[in-house]
């Protein structure tokens, strides 16, 4: 399996914050990195672009046209960009070293980055895909898109599930696996560009699904990002200590550095000062205890 790493900074799919300056997160919480799995597709400015597409799509067509117009969208940015095409193509090989192939009846991807990927390997393996909507409800395609239509059973089935990115499995629990449970099938392998390794894969594997990952953010990557000049002995400390304890890490942090959470409070960018105020009132670290 082709080794994605250097892909995973040059594309700043993992996004390391400076010493004393975290990242906001949108639940209000803190933390040393951010993780976009979507940024494989090629960039930034791609994932955002095609994301864009996608919403246009989900408010202006039906659900059975929408798979092949976002196939046409990723087969000719395969074709044209080399960073996504690098991606899928290591992705296809492990899914090939890892599983039988002739054991995959179906293809499956949930709403909406997941579609940056799925259709794309079904397209690859020749394999029949099935899109899956935030609301549960489902397409089957050819692996060519040329047929698209709502179904609601697919009795004893085998899926393999693709995806992004890795963190707690909460779409997968919420929405992925009853949607192909309502089918009549299952779900057995889920593939990810990146696992955060936050506990998702335990909590699939409880599921019965096997995961595999190209990527995963554990020490092993951090001591490359050292290795690489990326950061620094302070930086892998801190993402060390991050990863060790989340919640205790980043409390310590504040407590060290009153002065960060005071100038997020009264910062010009209306997202940093709102996700402040929300740490500061729902007490997310029990800074008042």
């Amino acid at each position: 399996m082709k080794d994605l790493t250097n892909l995973l900074f040059e594309t700043n799919a993992f996004n390391i914050a400076k010493e004393n300056k975290p990242f906001w997160y949108t639940s209000g919480k803190i933390g040393p990195y951010f993780v976009n799995g979507e940024f494989f597709y090629g960039s930034d400015a791609d994932s955002k672009e095609l994301l864009a597409f996608i919403d246009s799509e989900l408010e202006n067509e039906t659900k059975e046209n929408i798979p092949a117009h976002i196939f046409e969208k990723v087969l000719a940015h395969y074709n044209s960009n080399e960073i996504y095409k690098t991606t899928i193509d290591a992705m296809v090989e492990y899914i090939k070293e890892s599983v039988d192939i002739a054991k995959i009846d179906y293809i499956s991807g949930g709403e909406r980055r997941d579609w940056f990927f799925s259709n794309m390997i079904a397209y690859i393996l020749e394999k029949p895909h099935v899109t899956i909507y935030k609301d549960l409800s489902t397409v089957v395609s050819d692996y060519k898109f040329t047929e698209n239509a709502p179904v609601e059973k697919i009795e004893g089935k085998d899926f393999l599930h693709v995806a992004d990115l890795l963190n707690q499995s909460a779409s997968f629990t919420r929405a992925w696996i009853p949607a192909i449970e309502n089918l009549g099938s299952k779900i057995l392998w889920s593939i990810f560009v990146i696992d955060r390794m936050d506990g998702g894969t335990q909590v699939l594997t409880d599921c019965g699904v096997e995961v595999l990952s190209l990527l995963k953010i554990n020490d092993e990557l951090f001591v490359k990002a050292l290795e690489l000049g990326i950061i620094n002995d302070k930086q892998l400390q801190i993402l060390r200590d991050f990863k060790k304890d989340q919640m205790g890490s980043m409390r310590q942090f504040l407590i060290e550095h009153p002065e960060f959470l005071e100038e997020s409070l009264n910062s010009d960018n209306s997202k940093t000062a709102k996700r402040a105020k929300l740490l500061v009132e729902q007490d997310l670290y029990g800074l008042n205890k």
